[in-house]
C-alpha cells in the first residue's frame, strides 16, 4: 500500500498525509492517516474510502503553499489552542515505528 497520500479537499486545512497504521478487523481494513505538517490532524479511513472514493490521490501532489496549507488550518489551530493532543499509537509493523 502506498504510504503517502494527498487529500483532494483540505482536512482541517491540510492536504498531505502519511499512512502510519493499517488494522484489519472482521474483514474491514482501516488506515490511520496523519498530516505531515501537524500530527494533531489525523483521521481514520477505510480501504474503500481511500482507494475508491475519489477523495484521495496516491502520493503527494506538488501544490502551492496556499493550497496545501489553507486558512482553514489557521482557524483550526486557533480553535484548538490550549486543548490536549490526542496520542497516536503506532503499530509494531508500521514503517513509522522507530522503537
Amino acid at each position: 500500500m502506498e504510504n503517502f497520500w494527498t487529500s483532494i479537499k483540505p482536512i482541517n486545512g491540510l492536504r498531505h498525509f502519511v499512512l502510519v497504521n493499517e488494522t484489519r478487523e472482521k474483514g474491514i481494513i482501516t488506515f490511520l492517516m496523519v498530516s505531515v505538517v501537524d500530527s494533531e490532524i489525523n483521521i481514520e479511513t477505510t480501504y474503500e474510502e481511500l482507494i475508491n472514493s475519489g477523495n484521495w490521490h496516491k502520493g503527494w501532489i506538488n501544490l502551492p503553499k496556499l493550497q496545501s496549507i489553507t486558512e482553514e488550518y489557521v482557524d483550526f489551530k486557533a480553535q484548538k489552542k490550549g486543548e490536549s493532543i490526542h496520542e497516536i499509537f503506532i503499530n509494531e509493523d508500521s514503517l513509522f515505528n522507530i522503537s
